[in-house]
């Protein structure tokens, strides 16, 4: 299994199963953390186990004990709500701040959380150009550079080997990369879902395709622009 790829002219890797470890800009990148998304549920009466943020966190820092990157970088809907980041718990905040301590930490604003300052430490963006690549929160179909985004928690579900497989993917086109969520209470939009085909803007002669992360490094399924599996 290959373990990476390249994409705008830059070479990544599938970093655990959501993440991206991005060589050139020493730069962990994540997506879609919605961290206290429990809590936020609590607040309507639907109770849901209190530790997704810690939960994520504690990911983010096993990745970053295997990379060490100088940079983090999170692609937006970082929190639940724009009243996540007040409400984030003593020890998910303590984490965060050590994390973002040991590196530069760039919030990426999304539609959930526009409001996100960084008080726990690191920098808000609404966007990130780095090497011609443009890191932001959801696909914008009319830019034509390399472009890395999330927003849509694609999955992957097939059939393989007589039994249906669920799993967190990333799209990939010549110009488009889309990241799955990376938080632990998210849930997936199907890879095939027409909102993800439309977002990934394809001109005539691209090719799209997930990419599943594995033990040894990744699989890749083409899909075609109707968003059924190739075969």
């Amino acid at each position: 299994m290959a373990q990476n790829f390249e994409f705008g002219g830059q070479i990544f890797e599938i970093a655990g199963e959501a993440a991206l470890y991005w060589p050139a800009q020493d730069a962990l990148l994540v997506s879609d953390l919605h961290l206290e998304k429990a809590s936020a549920f609590a607040l309507y009466g639907q109770m849901l186990p209190p530790y997704d943020s810690v939960s994520t966190l504690q990911d983010i820092a096993a990745l970053c004990s295997k990379y060490s990157p100088a940079k983090i970088i999170s692609l937006g809907d970082n929190f639940h709500d724009d009243d996540g980041e007040q409400r984030l718990a003593e020890d998910a905040a303590a984490l965060l701040g050590d994390l973002a301590r040991a590196t530069e930490w760039i919030w990426i604003t999304g539609n959930h959380d526009r409001a996100v300052s960084g008080i726990w430490g690191g920098k808000a963006l609404d966007a990130l150009t780095l090497s011609g690549i443009t890191l932001r929160h959801e696909a914008k179909a009319d830019d034509p550079h390399p472009e890395i985004s999330g927003h849509f928690h694609p999955k992957f579900r097939q059939i393989l080997r007589g039994r249906m497989v669920k799993r967190r993917c990333f799209v990939k086109t010549p110009r488009k990369m889309i990241m799955p969520a990376f938080g632990a209470l998210t849930g997936g939009l199907d890879v095939q879902d027409a909102a993800i085909i439309k977002a990934c803007d394809l001109s005539d002669g691209e090719g799209i395709e997930a990419l599943v992360a594995t033990q040894s490094g990744y699989a890749r399924f083409a899909l075609n622009k109707a968003g059924a599996f190739a075969k």
